[in-house]
């Protein structure tokens, strides 16, 4: 009895311990935000879980987004940042934000 008692304390913390380090990059996840359209591509936003960091996958507009390979930019601090690099990239607005091109 005394040894299942002193196994149970052990264990219980290493359990614990384990179950702390474990868990919050277990439940890490990306989720889908927004998606659309613009010029010949489509997009899909999606964000981190804790919402620090977005991304955006690109298909040309007529490829199966569910078949098709796409493109996956570099991570942007805000789904505007994100939402702006597309649309001076990849649909040739003339927007304020976009960088002078040459």
């Amino acid at each position: 009895m005394k040894k299942v008692k002193i196994l149970k304390l052990a264990i219980l913390p290493i359990l614990t311990v384990i179950t702390l380090i474990v868990a919050p990059n277990a439940a890490l996840a990306d989720y889908l935000r927004s998606e659309g359209y613009g010029g010949e591509y489509r997009y899909e936003l999606w964000s981190s879980d804790d919402g620090q960091k977005y991304y955006l996958k690109i298909w040309d507009k007529d490829e199966d987004p569910q078949k098709d390979s796409y493109k996956t930019t570099r991570n942007f601090k805000s789904s505007r940042e994100a939402l702006i690099y597309f649309d001076c990239n990849y649909t040739d607005k003339s927007l304020p934000e976009c960088p002078k091109r040459r």
